[in-house]
């Protein structure tokens, strides 16, 4: 079950994710006038599970100039993204509502089983080959993303997760943390954004690995018929 709405305060599935309790990955903080926190729950199937729970954790827009919870935005990206064949965290469930003029909201996905940040992917010795298929791959997936004018808003090294598969096959590359993920009138505006931003938070991405994916980057935009 999933919300986008506002569900009442006696939503039953909204109490139960609102009261899972785990491991914290993330200690409450507070961010944007709220606080927001993350939790790493196992399922009574034993997957795990991280749950995002926020109150009063806000952002503001031209469409909703009073606040809307952030999780929302979120949520909506994980769908937009993997509707456009980008790997995402699995959206399990998303839900918000305001009690005593408070948002309190919470956001559920699944672990990318097998996958680690390229920032701790590149802590460990790679050759050449592997890494240029991974950057390949990111630069396809983000080529696609920034072409239906997706931008991530938050595209550090710390958010690109990798798994390694059979040699046969390609490895996989994720996006996470998609809260301030946004659509943008032009693709050009996406990709420069998130490119600005990577080229910034990109350690320990040698310079040679950023110069190779940048030239498979462009490489897929021409392929997909535009311009970087």
């Amino acid at each position: 079950m999933m919300q986008f709405g506002i569900p009442c305060s006696a939503d039953a599935e909204f109490e139960r994710w609102w009261r899972a309790d785990g491991e914290w990955v993330e200690a409450p903080n507070v961010r944007r006038g709220g606080n927001s926190g993350v939790q790493r729950v196992t399922d009574a199937s034993g997957r795990c599970l991280y749950v995002k729970r926020q109150t009063g954790h806000l952002y503001r827009t031209v469409r909703h100039p009073f606040g809307r919870p952030t999780v929302l935005r979120e949520a909506t990206a994980l769908q937009a993204l993997s509707a456009l064949d980008i790997p995402v965290p699995v959206l399990d469930y998303c839900g918000a509502r305001r009690d005593t003029g408070q948002w309190a909201a919470v956001l559920v996905t699944r672990a990318l089983d097998g996958h680690q940040s390229l920032d701790r992917w590149y802590a460990e010795p790679r050759d050449e080959a592997l890494r240029k298929t991974v950057l390949d791959e990111l630069a396809r997936l983000l080529a696609r993303m920034h072409r239906a004018h997706w931008q991530h808003g938050c595209l550090y090294a710390k958010h690109i997760f990798v798994r390694e598969r059979p040699q046969a096959e390609l490895p996989n590359v994720a996006l996470l943390d998609l809260e301030k993920a946004r659509l943008r009138l032009s693709a050009s505006r996406a990709s420069k954004h998130d490119l600005a931003q990577l080229s910034r938070h990109r350690a320990p991405m040698p310079d040679q690995d950023w110069r190779t994916f940048l030239a498979s980057y462009q490489a897929a935009h021409r392929k997909l018929g535009m311009r970087p």
